[in-house]
């Protein structure tokens, strides 16, 4: 059956790069025979150039015809192979691309079981318990700042129409004392003696002249 059919082919897979390859090896090939084909053509063209109508020119042409016609075919079998090249391109990204999210899908089917995970291990009320708790323990602080920044003595706030009367009662004060400007001042007056003394004490004269 083997030698009928010929036996099951071994070896690695082909691959649409492989492939690819191969067909620009071949193409690559073709361009240096088109390459040669065009050197004859030319060279064909220049020495018609130079001859005159006649059986000689005419072989020339019949040769530069058949280069000319191998060129052709050349020329379609390498239009042929760039389409097939182009072809098996776009297969090969759309391959390339197919990869992409088959990667990107089975990173995010790793990523969601992790997730799940992650999130099994959670309590949502302890959670909450913790919120409330530094809340709490956030209004505890603020009251100790505020009780730190106090001022001792000091009121808060001043109340404008306390702040005029006493600006008025300072002026008045001052006016009064420039009108008793002459009078001698309250320390220097005499004392007020209290009721248990008849006289007030004697100064040093008064004592010098009853010893005299």
């Amino acid at each position: 059956m083997n030698r009928i059919f010929g036996s099951k082919p071994s070896g690695p897979k082909p691959t649409l790069s492989g492939a690819i390859t191969n067909i620009d090896t071949r193409i690559a090939s073709i361009d240096t025979k088109l390459k040669a084909l065009n050197g004859e053509l030319s060279a064909y063209q220049e020495k018609l150039s130079k001859l005159r109508e006649g059986p000689g020119k005419q072989a020339i042409k019949q040769k530069a015809l058949k280069v000319l016609q191998r060129r052709k075919a050349y020329e379609a079998e390498k239009e042929k192979l760039e389409g097939q090249v182009w072809n098996m391109e776009q297969a090969s990204s759309m391959q390339d691309n197919l990869k992409n999210v088959m990667t990107q899908v089975d990173a995010m089917k790793t990523t969601k079981k992790e997730l799940q995970k992650q999130y099994g291990k959670i309590d949502i009320d302890k959670i909450e318990q913790l919120q409330d708790e530094m809340a709490d323990l956030m209004d505890v602080g603020n009251e100790i700042q505020e009780s730190l920044a106090r001022s001792y003595d000091i009121p808060d706030e001043v109340d404008e129409a306390e702040l005029d009367a006493e600006l008025e009662a300072l002026g008045m004060e001052q006016e009064l004392e420039m009108e008793m400007g002459g009078a001698v001042p309250g320390f220097l007056q005499d004392e007020v003696l209290p009721e248990f003394v008849d006289e007030p004490p004697q100064t040093e004269d008064k004592v010098k002249e009853a010893a005299g």
